[in-house]
């Protein structure tokens, strides 16, 4: 395999190995080391005998992703408020051009899903996010990790459960969220309160993540009423120059709100039974920092 032919292989692999290691992470910044640690050991080992290079380049992603897992676990770091996933653009596309398969893709990235699995041993999270956004059988997978395909399958198992036990239930259709993050957007901008609670759901939740970097909650704000005036009092106290931005982030619609050009929150809304569940509200600049030029 020669040099500009190993590039090759390796551009065509990378989205697949970013949506691997994003997927484990959760982190977008730590996706993209970890994908280029891979490159850089690819471009450095001899290929001659690699007849996989899927799987070759998975297993090393793989691998690289649970040593960052763990090193950001052994550092324990204190973090301000609730923690929320880095918003990772998604534009599947023709991608995944069956229904099915997007919805698969959609969930296994959703803020939902991943925030449930920041609980998970890093091989859980490994098996899981192999097993059920890949599809990889359980056989490859015991091969990529070096583990014995029972062991696997019981990591599954248990991994699968509690993602199960422990995720909100919401709507992943795409024309549904993006119709009641438009109605959303619109009465929280005119500062309408009734509109606002007409659109939530009377348990709905809303969990702002600024890593003390921002002005935000430091609680999950609960019920209809309080995440309603919480929204109106923020809507109040905006920027006179905020404008808003329609993107597709972690497989559904998102609003991203610029201040003079620079990213100031990312609003996104997990909906279910035709009323919002849960408000994300991501304002730590170190998360929003990429989306400026997109």
């Amino acid at each position: 395999m020669t040099a500009d032919t190993a590039t090759d292989v390796f551009e065509q692999h990378r989205p697949l190995l970013m949506g691997v290691a994003y997927r484990m992470l959760g982190r977008v910044a730590d996706a993209e080391d970890v994908v280029q640690d891979a490159w850089l050991r690819w471009s450095a080992a001899d290929l001659a005998g690699v007849r996989e290079p899927r799987a070759y380049l998975v297993r090393i992603t793989t691998r690289l992703a649970i040593d960052r897992m763990r090193q950001v676990r052994a550092r324990g770091e204190a973090y301000v408020g609730p923690w929320l996933p880095e918003p990772y653009l998604t534009e599947f596309g023709a991608a995944a051009p069956d229904t099915a398969e997007r919805a698969v893709l959609a969930d296994s990235v959703s803020l939902a899903v991943l925030v449930v699995l920041e609980s998970l041993s890093p091989l859980e999270r490994a098996v899981f996010v192999l097993r059920e956004a890949f599809g990889y059988p359980y056989a490859e997978i015991a091969a990529l990790l070096d583990r014995g395909e029972a062991a696997v399958r019981q990591l599954a198992g248990r991994a699968r459960r509690h993602v199960d036990e422990r995720r909100p239930r919401y709507e992943v259709d795409p024309a549904r969220r993006r119709e009641l993050t438009d109605r959303f957007l619109a009465a929280a901008a005119e500062g309408d309160l009734d509109g606002l609670v007409s659109l939530l759901a009377p348990d709905v939740r809303l969990v702002s993540d600024s890593g003390g970097k921002a002005r935000a909650a430091l609680r999950i704000v609960h019920t209809a009423d309080k995440v309603a005036r919480f929204l109106v009092g923020v809507a109040r106290q905006s920027p006179p120059d905020l404008s808003a931005r329609l993107l597709e982030t972690n497989g559904g619609p998102a609003v991203l709100l610029l201040s003079g050009g620079t990213p100031d929150s990312l609003f996104q809304l997990d909906v279910a039974d035709g009323r919002v569940t849960t408000v994300y509200v991501v304002r730590n600049p170190d998360k929003l920092r990429h989306l400026a030029d997109d």
